[in-house]
């Protein structure tokens, strides 16, 4: 097999297994409420449990992981992932195990994300290549997140909110961290591009500081930060929205988050063609204002009393139970969009420093956009909620314009 292509597939399958951990978030928030009895808004703390760790860690790893090794990295974080999961089914009888697990979760995930951004510009030749790529893996990351939530459902007890049955799923978690590992291990990236090899771990540090004064990098961060939280207030509490406002049981309201995911998925990897013939900010604000319409469309249709029995399944449900997901068609393509246009403009051995600073910014806006998203839902409830999301909807609309403007005049 192609070097490349093989290097291609073990990033595509690391970042879908890290997909399936990292946005199960939402499936267990439902579930701690269920079983644990918490809060709404003790349950969001699991975001910031996830992202915090993400944003400090990938400030951190970003500077030195070109001199430790993006593989290397990639492999503890696979093993490191593993073991955690397998501990969870034997250990976690209480709310602070999940902290637990998310934190560990995060740090790996930050080590993963900065190394599989910057081994993309190892193995593409053009930015419009690089586009390409950054899509289709996001896109399989999506994926992964649909199949997470799939798997998540069918292990819940609908009858019982008490049963702890759902922790099973994380032994078959581990086992596929695991193979992440031992196809990673298997395939030979060449990082001599992505070293700066006359400067040292704390050279590198302060390169990426400078990176953040730059108009481009402050403009990209205020997207990004934008981007995310209104994807993360959308994935996080899809599940919660579908039980408490649409009366589905936990396991639909689960699905409900998978088919959200597989919305997300299919509009990543058609952006991946599109991108190609398509300039990016013309599809990004298409996509962005679509956005908004879906929610504007949607949200007044989840009016009314829909009480459901236990056993109401795909096919009886109203109309706007399969209606709300299609957003995330539009949603999709933004966010790698973006990403690959700052980092397509950069040297490729700033491309580590800036890609760690993505997942700082993402991160942030994921923490922000979940725990807001979860106080309102609990005082306001989820229909004003959601439609709080078309304030940062509009404002992202004028950043990326912005964003435009100072790409090219990093390119002059």
């Amino acid at each position: 097999m192609n070097s490349k292509l093989l290097v291609k597939l073990a990033l595509v399958f690391n970042y879908m297994v890290l997909a399936v951990l990292l946005n199960s978030v939402g499936a267990v928030i439902l579930q701690v409420q269920r079983t644990f009895d918490v809060s709404k808004s003790e349950a969001s703390i699991l975001e910031g449990f996830k992202d915090l760790p993400i944003a400090i860690f990938s400030f951190l790893v970003a500077s030195f992981l070109p001199k430790l090794g993006i593989k290397k990295g990639m492999l503890i974080s696979l093993i490191a992932v593993a073991s955690l999961c397998w501990m969870i089914p034997l250990l976690a009888d209480d709310f602070w195990y999940f902290k637990m697990l998310f934190a560990g979760v995060g740090i790996s995930f930050a080590v993963i994300k900065v190394s599989v951004f910057a081994t993309i510009g190892l193995v593409t030749d053009s930015s419009k290549e690089h586009s390409s790529l950054m899509s289709t893996i996001e896109g399989f990351f999506m994926v992964g997140v649909l199949l997470g939530n799939v798997f998540f459902s069918l292990f819940v007890n609908d009858l019982d909110p008490t049963s702890m049955s759902w922790l099973s799923i994380y032994w078959f978690l581990g086992a596929l961290a695991l193979a992440a590992a031992i196809l990673l291990l298997l395939s030979e990236i060449d990082e001599t591009a992505s070293k700066n090899l006359s400067k040292t771990s704390k050279d590198d540090f302060f390169e990426m500081l400078r990176l953040i004064i730059k108009p481009l990098v402050i403009v990209f961060a205020v997207s990004a930060f934008l981007f995310v939280l209104i994807e993360q207030s959308f994935m996080t509490w899809t599940p919660t929205f579908y039980q408490d406002v649409l009366k589905v049981p936990a396991s639909m309201g689960i699905q409900a988050g998978a088919v959200l995911a597989g919305a997300l998925a299919i509009g990543r990897l058609l952006a991946g063609v599109i991108l190609r013939k398509v300039h990016w900010l013309t599809f990004t604000l298409v996509c962005t204002i679509l956005v908004g319409a879906c929610v504007l469309l949607t949200l007044p249709l989840t009016a009314g009393d829909h009480v459901f029995s236990n056993d109401v399944t795909w096919f009886d449900a109203p109309f706007v139970v399969y209606l709300f997901p299609i957003l995330g068609v539009f949603l999709a393509p933004i966010y790698p969009t973006i990403n690959s246009v700052v980092l397509s403009s950069l040297p490729r051995y700033l491309q580590s420093s800036m890609s760690g600073l993505i997942v700082v910014f993402s991160a942030l806006g994921g923490t922000t956009g979940s725990m807001v998203t979860g106080h309102i839902f609990e005082a306001y409830g989820g229909v004003n909620a959601f439609y709080f999301s078309l304030i940062p909807i509009f404002a992202l609309c004028l950043i990326m314009i912005l964003l435009h403007r100072q790409v090219k005049k990093q390119m002059i």
